[in-house]
């Protein structure tokens, strides 16, 4: 089994910038395809972003796109979300996940593994 936690969250101002981290356990995270998704209060869990299990290929929703970067850091079991100019609509509890199946990666059903969540919270 694999287990994954965040860390990084916080309360922000609009503009800032934070970076999440998701640190996995067990000795497979290289074979895992990543991915961070986000849930505000009262919505459903939408998906941010996904990266390759060598990094080399990520992609992004429309809402993020040139202000968040995902990237993975194997060596450390370990995977980034950078969050740049940052809006209060980014306001959700963070969540990373883990697949070993290939595919579509945008949908929270793809993913096997969960981590517990990290708030960030963007004030204006």
């Amino acid at each position: 089994q694999v287990q994954l936690v965040e860390s990084g969250g916080g309360l922000v101002q609009a503009g800032d910038s934070l970076r999440l981290s998701c640190a996995a356990s067990g000795r497979t995270f290289s074979s895992h395809i990543m991915g961070w998704f986000r849930q505000a209060p009262g919505k459903e869990r939408e998906f941010v972003a996904t990266i390759s299990r060598g990094g080399g290929t990520t992609s992004y929703a429309d809402s993020v796109k040139g202000r968040f970067t995902i990237s993975r850091d194997n060596a450390k079991n370990t995977a980034y979300l950078q969050m740049n100019s940052l809006k209060p609509e980014d306001t959700a509890v963070y969540y990373c996940a883990g697949t070993l199946r290939g595919g579509e990666r945008s949908s929270s059903e793809a993913y096997d593994y969960w981590g517990q969540g990290t708030q960030v919270t963007v004030s204006s």
